[in-house]
């Protein structure tokens, strides 16, 4: 339709498509499938999950558990295969579902804005603003363990009552060897971070981690490809072409411009007027659509790597205001229903608290941590 209207021109939509981002996610989603396969989820998350001896330790677990996945792979991905064995571990161990459900999802939020392949709007960031994984690392990571540290206290503190009355852990599943492969895939993985690490193309090196696998395995990569998400992968593309016709229009440029200079996170005002307009705007828009529409104005500011992390921070905490307000929330829900309804007005009773907590000592963290640096 933006070609059809004459709003853009088809050479304009294709290069309107960022590449980088979606070889990235084609490639995590990949070496995903293959870490999955291996049984190296199931068999770190047994391994973990069954170590805790009381329920607020077992909270404990797996609010770490899924933030540090998250942080090393996409969250969306974890939340799909660590849901089923927490609800499973819940049910057997007679725990209630709700606090742990709850940590998986708004941990799994704070702990993928830690790096930029934790979620797709990170990734979009580091394509845009050239940011390599050590320095985003260096200066979002403190704020999201600070902010993860504030998300667990709040999950103890506002589930007691249901954690104090649960029974005590016994007869937990024990652990579970990983499947043949599982090492390779280990290996690969390691290799992969130390890419990251050593400022290589995250993007190729994610594929190539895939490619590798692909030959070690030495079977048909067909049913690897069938657990990538397409749909997410031909959403994207068609995001950045609609959006990039939305931009042509002028109504970003002139909405942006009607909050005034103030909007500038170099300053503790401007710092939180900017926190203000994206946490808004994600909930409103969604955060990727937002971070796509923030992009090219964020640039032009005084302290743009400030601006681009305080941007992924933001617009990534913001997902746990509401059970909309981020995909990787909708898997937990989706995937717990035949044990436990997670509604909409239990989540936002616990999401809109953690939300403003977590942006209220997370925002500060990066504002420090970028003065520290620049």
């Amino acid at each position: 339709m933006m070609v059809a209207t004459g709003v853009l021109t088809p050479k304009q939509s294709f290069e309107a498509i960022d590449h980088d981002t979606l070889l990235l996610l084609f490639g995590m989603m990949a070496l995903t499938v293959y870490v999955e396969r291996a049984g190296l989820f199931g068999w770190v998350a047994r391994t973990l999950l069954t170590r805790a001896r009381r329920p607020t330790g077992l909270l404990v677990i797996v609010s770490l558990l899924s933030a540090g996945l998250s942080a090393l792979l996409v969250n969306d991905t974890v939340c799909l295969f660590l849901t089923p064995f927490v609800a499973e571990l819940c049910k057997r161990a007679r725990q209630p579902m709700g606090p742990y459900l709850m940590a998986v999802a708004t941990s799994s939020n704070i702990g993928s804005a830690a790096t930029l392949v934790g979620n797709p709007q990170n990734m979009l960031i580091g394509s845009m603003s050239g940011m390599g994984f050590n320095e985003f690392l260096l200066r979002s990571g403190p704020a999201s363990l600070v902010g993860l540290a504030v998300n667990i206290g709040l999950l103890a503190w506002v589930y007691r009552k249901q954690l104090t009355d649960a029974p005590p852990l016994e007869n937990l599943q024990p652990d579970a060897a990983p499947a043949e492969g599982a090492t390779a895939v280990a290996v690969v993985g390691v290799l992969v971070l130390a890419g990251f690490l050593a400022g290589l193309h995250m993007g190729y090196v994610a594929l190539a981690a895939v490619a590798v696998l692909i030959i070690i395995d030495r079977k048909e990569p067909r049913k690897v490809f069938d657990g990538v998400d397409w749909t997410l992968l031909v959403f994207f593309a068609s995001l950045f072409i609609v959006v990039r016709g939305l931009v042509h229009t002028g109504l970003v440029e002139r909405a942006w411009q009607a909050t005034g200079p103030g909007i500038d996170p170099g300053t503790s005002q401007g710092a939180t007027l900017f926190s203000a307009v994206i946490l808004v705007g994600s909930n409103v828009v969604s955060n990727v659509p937002m971070t796509l529409l923030a992009g090219p104005h964020v640039a032009a500011l005084a302290q743009p790597k400030l601006a681009w992390v305080m941007l992924a921070f933001v617009s990534t905490v913001a997902g746990n205001l509401t059970l909309l307000g981020s995909v990787a929330n909708i898997i937990v829900a989706e995937r717990a229903r035949k044990h436990y309804d997670l509604g909409f007005i239990e989540y936002l009773k616990f999401g809109f608290v953690s939300t403003l907590a977590v942006l209220a000592v997370g925002v500060p963290v990066v504002w420090w941590t970028a003065r520290a640096w620049d």
